[in-house]
Parts: C-alpha cells; structure tokens; sequence
C-alpha cells in the first residue's frame, strides 16, 4: 500500500533526526572515550617521570627494607657496621632509622613481614635492596618482578617517601662463585643484566631512584678487603663503601 506523500516526508524526516542523533552521540562517546585515554595516559607519564625530593633539612625517618646485608652479616658489629646504621649516621641529627631487613628473605615475604610496618612508620627515606636472594635462590624472573612491582607500588601509593634501590652487583666476581666456568659466570652475568633490566625499569615507572651496584658497586666484588670471609657478604670495610654508594645517590 503506498504512503502519503506527506507520511513518506515525514518517515524521511524522522529517520534523518535518528540518524544525526546517533552521529552525534557516537562522536560524543569516541571524544569521551579518547579524552579520558589521552588524560590516562598523561598521568600515568607523569607519574613515571616524577620522583620525591628528599629534603635533608631537619630531622627524617628512614626505613631499610632488605635482607641479610640490610642486617650487616659480614660485619663485626652489625648494629654499627651495616650500610644501614652507617648510612643512617649521616642523616640530619635527631633523625630515627627503622631497620626491617631480614636475613634470607625474598621481596614475595617481604610484602607481608616487611611492607606493612614501612607503611605504618610515615617514612621520608627508603632505601631497598632485596633481590640477590631472589636471584640466587631459584624464584623465576617473572615472579619477581611481579612481586617487586607490587612492592613498589604499594609504597607509592601510600607513602610520600623518596626512594632508593639498589640491583644486582657482579656476583661472579664473588669468592662464593669462583667454582662457575668461564661459560656459567658468563650466562650469570646475562641473567643479572637482564635482571637489573626489570628493576630499572619499575624504578623508573614508580619514580625510584636506583642504587647503581652493576657499575658503580664493581669494587665491591673485585677488591677482597671489601668481601667477608664467607666469600659473599660485605665486610665492614665493603659496608662502607656500599654506604658510601647508596649516600651519594640520595644526594644526587
């Protein structure tokens, strides 16, 4: 049956409105939709880029998170000796350290024994070191790096620290690995550059200052006055060296 003219005019009309009204809406959701990406994107950036000044002014409260060397096995007196007590001493007078670190620990415990009482302490310093366990006791790359990227951020997120990390020295220039082949210290040392890789660049996404061990912390490994007798950790002379090192990336 054929329509009125004026029925087919309106039938027009009112498929024209439809189809300009979807036009628009759907410009409306892509415009949203690329706004709300391009905004993502900047402050995910930004937050990338951006690193929290430590101001050395007054007193602080800095928080070691680490492990056995965060404790100062190697030395004589590790309340003193450590790197952390010897870093500590050089902060502004009436500043409070809070050693966490943990012999043999992993950074997977260390979000649950570790983390909370960094996060409850309020810190403007903390300095982390927790990867050599990891790499030499069998956790997968990937398990690690997920587990330091939960670390670091939850300590973003919720504190305004300044933070420092450390990676991996060259460990095969160690005593405790002077048994691998030429082949095996060279596969050890891709694995380390492949892991300092990862650390770099979660340090980088979190705004984390990294501690530059591999190049900067080689005397730590090549000079034997600076290794301890078990062939592995620092002795008091190396713990002042690594001070030394960790002290002159937080002054920049």
């Amino acid at each position: 049956m054929n329509k009125h003219p004026r029925i087919q005019s309106l039938y027009a009309t009112l498929l024209l409105f439809a189809l300009a009204v979807a036009l628009i809406l759907s410009a409306c959701a892509t415009s949203g939709t690329t706004s709300s990406t391009l905004s993502s994107t900047h402050t995910t950036t930004k937050a990338q880029a951006t690193a929290t000044t430590l101001r050395l002014s007054g007193p602080i409260t800095y928080v070691a998170l680490g492990a056995s060397d965060a404790v100062g096995v190697g030395s004589n007196q590790p309340g003193s000796q450590g790197y952390v007590p010897l870093l500590a001493a050089r902060l502004p007078k009436g500043s409070h350290m809070i050693n966490l670190g943990v012999s043999g620990i992993h950074v997977h415990a260390a979000l649950s024994e570790e983390l909370p009482i960094a996060l409850s302490t309020s810190p403007n310093l903390v300095t982390i070191w927790l990867v050599a366990n990891d790499f030499i006791g069998g956790v997968t790359y990937e398990n690690y790096i997920h587990d330091l990227d939960a670390l670091l951020s939850q300590l973003r997120k919720n504190t305004h620290a300044a933070l420092f990390m450390a990676n991996l020295p060259d460990l095969t220039r160690l005593p405790a690995f002077a048994n691998q082949t030429a082949t095996q210290k060279a596969e050890t040392q891709r694995e380390i550059q492949h892991w300092n890789t990862g650390i770099s660049v979660l340090a980088s996404r979190y705004g984390v200052r990294l501690v530059e061990l591999y190049t900067n912390g080689s005397q730590l490994t090549t000079h034997p006055e600076y290794i301890s007798g078990d062939g592995f950790h620092p002795s008091p002379a190396g713990y002042v060296q690594l001070a030394d090192i960790f002290w002159k990336a937080i002054r920049g």
